[in-house]
């Protein structure tokens, strides 16, 4: 860009790193060169979908300002991760010490004369960027040890990465190690609790027929008492009948 405008504008292009359901920012510098202070003002095409703050502002001399810009979570990717929406970025000489309560939308009117200057911003998709990659050891092991000396006696970094990963093999074998034993253990544990269980349902079973064991014994008992009972009355009333007519018998006999 030439000296001759007002305001220098880095990016020349909005690059947002698309995500789906998610909000994305990115940011532009405005650079200030000239001796005077200089107001601006941010618009977009779409303004339900990009959040700009601050969009509007005084950039004092030889000074930059950083404006953000937000757009809000999209539902859906576009169509070919195309986007034809547009900024654009107005400036005007500011009054000297101006601030932002001063600026007005009269200062950006062209109509009434204000020299306005404008620059046109694009959006662009991007791909979010990567995470690293894990360091793969694997391919490390695989390779044939580079141990190195340098002249003062430093160890390389190769021969460092080989030796600790000489020492680790033994750790890394002794975890495996204590891995199984306990998995042993819980498989133990586990054998241990069923025969367990197993003992508890069979000395429940047992107490129960020993109840049922022992009510029948005394339900028996009872039975048992109620016939003696019946058998020993029976004799008894016999001999009380028997009397009875005796002394009847007597009787008559006595009277006759």
């Amino acid at each position: 860009m030439g000296n001759e405008e007002l305001l220098q504008i880095e990016p020349q292009e909005l690059q947002f790193p698309f995500e789906l359901r998610k909000q994305i920012s990115c940011s532009m510098q405005l650079t200030n060169k000239r001796d005077n202070y200089v107001a601006f003002k941010v618009k977009t095409t779409n303004p339900k979908k990009y959040c700009v703050r601050p969009n509007t502002g005084v950039v004092m001399p030889h000074s930059t300002c950083d404006v953000i810009v937000t757009m809000q979570a999209q539902k859906e990717a576009p169509v070919d991760m195309q986007c034809k929406d547009k900024f654009l970025v107005q400036s005007v000489l500011a009054s000297p010490g101006a601030t932002a309560k001063d600026i007005t939308s009269d200062l950006f009117n062209k109509e009434e004369g204000h020299n306005v200057e404008e620059i046109k911003l694009r959006v662009l998709y991007v791909a979010p960027p990567q995470p690293p990659s894990p360091v793969r050891e694997g391919s490390e092991e695989g390779s044939s040890p580079r141990a190195s000396v340098s002249d003062n006696g430093t160890i390389s970094a190769s021969e460092f990465s080989t030796g600790t990963r000489t020492h680790a093999e033994p750790q890394v074998l002794r975890s495996h190690a204590e891995a199984q034993g306990l998995k042993s253990n819980v498989e133990s544990v586990d054998n241990s609790s069923e025969v367990k269980a197993l003992i508890s349902k069979l000395t429940e079973e047992k107490n129960y027929a020993v109840q049922q064991r022992n009510k029948l014994q005394q339900e028996l008992d009872l039975l048992r008492r109620e016939s003696n009972r019946s058998r020993g009355g029976i004799p008894l009333m016999y001999v009380i009948i028997v009397g009875l007519l005796g002394l009847l018998l007597g009787y008559i006999l006595k009277r006759t």
